[in-house]
């Protein structure tokens, strides 16, 4: 994702059977799939309008611990709506899978 000429490289990409690596800027972590499902229930909460416009009007980034505490996160709002653009668009391609 670009945003006034800065470039936030957000990617969430399968390993093994339920291991997932997610890479935001240059900082790489291995998520289970039960950590990728809080990942994606926080980002969830974090991104509803309501909350979205609390950030912005207190400290314009978030502080988000991922897997089960292991990593720290800074994100400003444009980093947070790219994870949560991943997040969707890994479980929509997952979706197509068939086993």
């Amino acid at each position: 994702m670009t945003t006034c000429g800065i470039t936030y490289y957000t990617q969430l990409k399968p390993i093994t059977f339920c291991k997932y690596e997610l890479i935001i800027g240059d900082k790489s972590m291995q998520l289970s799939f039960p950590q990728l499902l809080q990942l994606r229930h926080e980002i969830n909460y974090y991104t509803t309008p309501l909350k979205l416009s609390e950030i912005i009007e207190n400290d314009n980034f978030v502080l988000l611990f991922i897997a089960d505490k292991q990593h720290l996160v800074y994100l400003e709002i444009p980093q947070l709506l790219d994870l949560k653009d991943e997040i969707l668009l890994f479980f929509k391609d997952t979706e197509l899978v068939s086993f």
